[in-house]
C-alpha cells in the first residue's frame, strides 16, 4: 500500500470526539510507547485530566517557589523554549541578559566595584546548584592554600547550621565532611559562639543561611563573621563565609535594608540565591555571585567566545532553557527596587496577619511570626502530649480543603520538636490566608472536640 493510501488510525480521526477516541478508551501507556500517533487535542485532554490529581499550586503553602507569574512572563518563556543557555555563541543576547542579571545582583548585594560591568557570577538551574558552585570554589581555594603551605588536602570540612539537603549532597558528592552544628533550644539556626568547637585548619568555609528552611528566620551573618574574625586573631585561621541566601537574598535587600549580611562583610566570599523563589521568576533559575574575581578559582571556569568577546562559564548543568533568565530580567525591569519592596512588604504583612490568627487559636507556640526575616510563619504545639492530636493530624485535616501545610521535625538533635511552616509568596493574598485560618479553626474543632465534618453534619449521602 502506498503511503498516501494508508488510513489514519481511529485516534487520529478529526471527527472523533476527544472522549470517544481510541486513546481515551484505554488506560494510557505507562511502560511502552504507543505504536501509532494520536491527535494533539486528545493527548492534551488526557494529560490535562490526569494532572488535575496534582495539588493546587496556589494552595501549596509548603513551597518557597513562585506559583504566580505575569502573562508577559509566559509569553517570553514561550519565545525562549528553543534557546539553549549553554550555547552562548549562538544566543549571545540571552548570554548578555544573564550577565546583566549578575551585575544587578552584585550591586544589590553590595559587591565592591559594582557599576563597572565587572561582577563575577552565573545563572544556575536553582539555588542548590548555585550553592554547590559556591562550595566548590571554597574547596578549591582551601586546597590551593594548603598545597602552597605543603600541608595535606585530604580532609576538608564545611561548617553549617540546619541546612537544606543540597549541602548534604555537596559534601557527599565532592568528598567534604559536613559538620552540622546542633540547633540549641530556643534558637532558630547557627549561633556565633558555637563556631569555635567546629572549625579548624581543614575548614573550607562556614555556610550562613539567610532564611533557614526549617524556621524561616535569618542566621546572624554579621555576628558569625565577627566571631570568625576573633578566631582568626587567636588561631590564625582565615575562614571565609558563603551565604546561602536561597530565599533571603531577594527579601533582605528590600525589607531589611539596614541588615548587614552581604558583601559589605569582607569575610563573605560568595552568595547564592534562588530566582524562582522570592526572586519571583518561574521555576528553573538560581544565581551564584562572588565578591571578587580572585575568589572564583580559574581552574573551575571554562571560557567561550561570543560577539568577539570572552564569556566565562561555570556550571554543573549544561543544556537548559534561557527563558527563566529572560523572565528574571523582565522582573528586574518590570518591578524595580520599589516594586520588589512593595511585593515583599505585602507578603510580610500577610504573614504577620496569619501569625496573629494562629497565636489567638490557643494550642500553638509561634517560633517565627513573620517579622525580621522571610514572609512566613512557623509554629509548634504548646503542649504536644496534652493536645490530643499531632501537627501531622492537622496537616491531614487541612488537606481536605486542598491546603498543603507541611509538618516536620527539626534537625536530628531536636527531632522531638515537630513544627509547621506556612510560606507566604507573591500571589497569596490576605483573603486566601484568612480562609486558611478559618479552615484551621474548624480543623482544630474536629481534632479536639470531635466535631463532625460539614458533610457528616449535613448527613451527606448520594
Amino acid at each position: 500500500m502506498a503511503l498516501h493510501e494508508m488510513k489514519a488510525p481511529k485516534s487520529a480521526d478529526a471527527a472523533t470526539d476527544v472522549f470517544a477516541s481510541a486513546l481515551s478508551e484505554r488506560v494510557l501507556p505507562k511502560h511502552r510507547m504507543p505504536e501509532e500517533p494520536n491527535l494533539p487535542s486528545v493527548v492534551y485532554a488526557m494529560l490535562h485530566n490526569e494532572l488535575l490529581l496534582d495539588g493546587n499550586a496556589a494552595q501549596n503553602l509548603a513551597t518557597f517557589c513562585t506559583t504566580w507569574t505575569d502573562d508577559e512572563v509566559r509569553k517570553l518563556m514561550n519565545e525562549c523554549l528553543d534557546k539553549n543557555m549553554i550555547d552562548k555563541d549562538e544566543y549571545p543576547q540571552t548570554a548578555e541578559i544573564e550577565a546583566r542579571c549578575v551585575n544587578i545582583l552584585a550591586d544589590l548585594w553590595n559587591a565592591p566595584g559594582t557599576g563597572e560591568d565587572t561582577a563575577i557570577g552565573c545563572s544556575t538551574t536553582g539555588s542548590s546548584e548555585a550553592a554547590m558552585l559556591g562550595g566548590l570554589a571554597l574547596k578549591w581555594r582551601w586546597r590551593e592554600r594548603r598545597r602552597a603551605e605543603g600541608k595535606p588536602v585530604d580532609r576538608p570540612n564545611i561548617v553549617t547550621g540546619p541546612v537544606q539537603i543540597c549541602w548534604d549532597k555537596f559534601a557527599r558528592y565532592f568528598d567534604v565532611e559536613l559538620r552540622q552544628v546542633p540547633v540549641e533550644p530556643g534558637a532558630t539556626g547557627l549561633r556565633p559562639h558555637q563556631l569555635k568547637e567546629y572549625v579548624d585548619e581543614n575548614t573550607i568555609g562556614v555556610v550562613a543561611i539567610l532564611g533557614v528552611t526549617y524556621t524561616c528566620d535569618y542566621e546572624p551573618v554579621a555576628e558569625l563573621a565577627a566571631e570568625l574574625d576573633r578566631i582568626q586573631q587567636e588561631s590564625g585561621l582565615d575562614i571565609p563565609i558563603h551565604v546561602d541566601a536561597a530565599s533571603g537574598g531577594f527579601v533582605a535587600p528590600f525589607l531589611h535594608r539596614d541588615l548587614v549580611w552581604d558583601f559589605r562583610l569582607p569575610r563573605v566570599s560568595s552568595i547564592n540565591a534562588s530566582g524562582h523563589k522570592f526572586g519571583l521568576a518561574p521555576l528553573g533559575v538560581g544565581w551564584a555571585v562572588w565578591r571578587t574575581a580572585d575568589l572564583l578559582p580559574e581552574d573551575l571556569v571554562f571560557r567561550v567566545n561570543y560577539l568577539g568577546g570572552d564569556m566565562p562559564t561555570f556550571a554543573l548543568n549544561f543544556s537548559r532553557p534561557g527563558g527563566e533568565i529572560v523572565a528574571q530580567y523582565y522582573n528586574f525591569l518590570r518591578l524595580g527596587r520599589a516594586g520588589y519592596r512593595r511585593v515583599q512588604e505585602a507578603c510580610a504583612l500577610t504573614a504577620q496577619y496569619l501569625a496573629r490568627k494562629i497565636e489567638a487559636m490557643g494550642p500553638f507556640t509561634l517560633l517565627y511570626d513573620g517579622q525580621g526575616a522571610l514572609p512566613a510563619v512557623s509554629y509548634t504545639l504548646a503542649d504536644p502530649k496534652g493536645a490530643g492530636f499531632s501537627l501531622y493530624d492537622l496537616s491531614d485535616e487541612l488537606r481536605r480543603r486542598g491546603w498543603q501545610v507541611p509538618s516536620y521535625p527539626l534537625p536530628p538533635d531536636r527531632q522531638e520538636t515537630v513544627i509547621q511552616r506556612v510560606m507566604i509568596r507573591h500571589g497569596i493574598g490576605r483573603d486566601e490566608v484568612d480562609l486558611l485560618a478559618q479552615d484551621m479553626g474548624r480543623a482544630l474543632e474536629r481534632l479536639t472536640k470531635g466535631v463532625p465534618s460539614d458533610a457528616e453534619r449535613a448527613g451527606f449521602h448520594h
